[in-house]
């Protein structure tokens, strides 16, 4: 069984829709902005002009942003792929999504309630919008989806984890699933909870705020939105004629050793463990997409990783989420879009803003324009907060 994509619901602050989202890329259209002034973080990346876009009233007022994110996704992959989940069986169509804090805004809102005018104002569907699960459950009614859904937390890295648990249910007779991520985390008290990590950036230049593996590395913007991803049965995908940007050819995960022990990072292993599932080498890879926490010790730590799997500078390297910011359970899932989209159009998108590779970092990072060329087998990246680690390799489809 190989699980091909086939299509591709892209919500991200420079662009929504495939067709929108990567001439931004490619150009360098940044969707970072300055935040109100009194958020605990000054730069973010806004989706903009999404607020319950193509969600229904009566769904609008009992879901968060996040949620209404990833129902806008669904969508847009579903049209994508040309698929009616109408006219697929009952159980055919599965859910699978990635999630890292939950309904911040929401939860804001109904707590806000909560001390100002007590319980009895608090909203009955504070129980469940804020909860991981709320975008699964909401993205399986929406579109009538009957076979296995379920929700993996693992922050940045769930969105690959998310696929990697999709590729299952595919291999479990479930012809097709819709999975990826989406977030939300840029309300007041979801900004504040994250401020305390001491991993985001205090910049307040949208241009040069956020800037991986660059000597002035100074920390990450946080963002919003994320892609939803149409996972199918190449088979199945090939019976009707669909468009396959790429195959899921390999997924690997693995888990970090607690701070202090004498054990490294364990991000190689999950590079070579999704390579090994691929059944390639590192000479088969032609791209990587990086992780790019955009701290110095988190960028010379994955630098390492990948020079240790593939040699220093033996491999390009990219980080397009320069031009829309960590986006946590949202982010894995657009770098996978948007490595299906690089190699769909043989086209190695540019890590912008980044102008001088720290030396601590030894890696061939594509920057300034796109690179041209055949891009048969993209490496993609996530690592989440508390040691999570993950990797997927996509190919270009075959047969």
């Amino acid at each position: 069984m190989t699980a091909t994509i086939t299509g591709l619901g892209i919500v991200a602050p420079n662009g929504v829709g495939a067709d929108v989202y990567w001439p931004a890329t490619l150009t360098g259209r940044s969707g970072l902005s300055r935040l109100p002034e009194g958020h605990a973080v000054r730069v973010g990346g806004v989706v903009s002009g999404e607020r319950a876009a193509g969600v229904p009233g009566r769904i609008a007022v009992q879901t968060d942003r996040w949620t209404q994110l990833a129902l806008r996704g669904s969508a847009l992959a579903l049209a994508d792929a040309g698929l009616d989940p109408a006219e697929l069986g009952p159980f055919d169509l599965g859910v699978v999504t990635a999630a890292s804090s939950g309904g911040n805004e929401f939860g804001q809102r109904e707590i806000q309630k909560l001390w100002a005018q007590g319980p009895d104002h608090v909203g009955a569907y504070q129980s469940i919008a804020w909860f991981y699960a709320a975008t699964t459950g909401q993205v399986s009614i929406q579109h009538q989806a009957k076979g296995p859904c379920g929700v993996l937390v693992s922050e940045q890295a769930a969105g690959l984890d998310a696929l990697g648990q999709a590729r299952r249910v595919l291999r479990d007779d479930t012809p097709v699933v819709i999975s990826g991520g989406t977030e939300a985390p840029l309300s007041p008290y979801a900004l504040l909870c994250q401020a305390g990590n001491g991993a985001i950036s205090e910049g307040t230049d949208p241009g040069t705020a956020y800037l991986p593996f660059d000597r002035r590395a100074a920390g990450y913007v946080p963002g919003e939105g994320g892609a939803m991803i149409v996972l199918e049965d190449a088979g199945h995908a090939r019976g009707r004629g669909a468009r396959r940007y790429a195959d899921l050819a390999g997924y690997a995960a693995s888990f970090d050793p607690p701070p202090g022990s004498s054990r490294p990072p364990a991000l190689t292993a999950a590079i070579r463990g999704a390579l090994r599932d691929a059944g390639l080498g590192p000479a088969d890879i032609d791209v990587v997409f990086a992780d790019g926490a955009g701290t110095r010790d988190a960028d010379r730590a994955e630098a390492e990783a990948i020079a240790a799997v593939f040699g220093a500078g033996e491999v390009p390297v990219t980080v397009p989420k320069t031009l829309t910011g960590r986006l946590y359970a949202g982010g894995a899932s657009l770098d996978v879009a948007t490595a299906a989209l690089a190699i769909h159009h043989d086209l190695i998108p540019p890590t912008a803003g980044v102008t001088d590779v720290s030396p601590d970092c030894p890696i061939d990072l594509v920057r300034d324009l796109p690179r041209f060329g055949s891009v048969q087998c993209a490496l993609v990246i996530a690592r989440g907060a508390g040691g999570f680690n993950a990797a997927v390799v996509l190919t270009a489809p075959a047969g």
